[in-house]
């Protein structure tokens, strides 16, 4: 019988404006492949969280899907934590990544409390940082996507970036940082989807959710990524 590894998709019906659903589709579908059974949860306002999961998802919204979330997050946001600080892995992305952080301010001066998984700060623009981006990291190579954000977020003493920008803007327009990392939590701005175009960063949060769970690890070279690495290509090409 094929092992199960749990993947949550946190709040689909509000933060998924970008197409961000295709990060659980391409961990899902990687997880068939290196053979496993993965189970897919949605998690929505005012559904029950489940006890335990190996993978969490979250994605981009505009200010008003954060605002329809944000009550709720709050609620759950002592279970993430503690997932975080256990050592599940996490994507956030673009409205959510902001949201684990310890605060978003809307361009109107109203303060939105984050969950405080990430120590970061962001504060709406009138500046939209919108085109092709690509980024650098030492763990997993170039990271390539699209951003369109207008708050700029900013880390704290305690953060790590998550990789330096290459072409585009990252976390705000001045600090050549893109995204936070905690432990194996992943915050981002990049779109695109951003995993189908970076197979090694899909596969990081599917060994650390094996490793966790199952105690195994990946198989080396298991998957045949010709179609993402010629996608990177030419996303990698294409102007800002």
């Amino acid at each position: 019988m094929k092992k199960t590894i749990t993947v949550l998709q946190l709040y689909p019906n509000d933060m998924n404006i970008y197409g961000d659903n295709g990060n659980v589709l391409v961990l899902l579908r990687r997880l068939e492949w290196y053979g496993y059974a993965p189970r897919h949860i949605t998690y929505n306002p005012g559904d029950t969280l489940p006890e335990e999961v190996d993978i969490v998802v979250g994605g981009g919204g505009q200010d008003s899907g954060q605002d329809a979330i944000h009550a709720d997050l709050i609620a759950i946001g002592p279970r993430l934590k503690q997932w975080a600080d256990k050592g599940v892995p996490m994507l956030l992305v673009c409205g959510l990544y902001q949201l684990f952080g310890h605060s978003f301010t809307t361009l109107e001066g109203r303060v939105l409390t984050g969950i405080g998984v990430l120590d970061l700060t962001t504060q709406g623009t009138t500046e939209r940082l919108i085109g092709n981006i690509v980024t650098t990291t030492k763990e997993f190579g170039d990271i390539i996507g699209y951003e369109n954000h207008s708050g700029q977020t900013y880390l704290g003493d305690t953060a790590l970036p998550f990789a330096k920008v290459i072409k585009g803007a990252g976390n705000n327009a001045t600090e050549g940082h893109e995204g936070a990392r905690y432990n194996n939590v992943i915050g981002t701005y990049l779109h695109g989807s951003v995993l189908p175009k970076n197979p090694a960063l899909a596969d990081f949060f599917i060994a650390a959710a094996i490793k966790c769970a199952h105690n195994e690890t990946l198989p080396k070279n298991a998957i045949n990524d010709t179609y993402a690495q010629q996608a990177r290509k030419i996303a990698r090409s294409r102007p800002r």
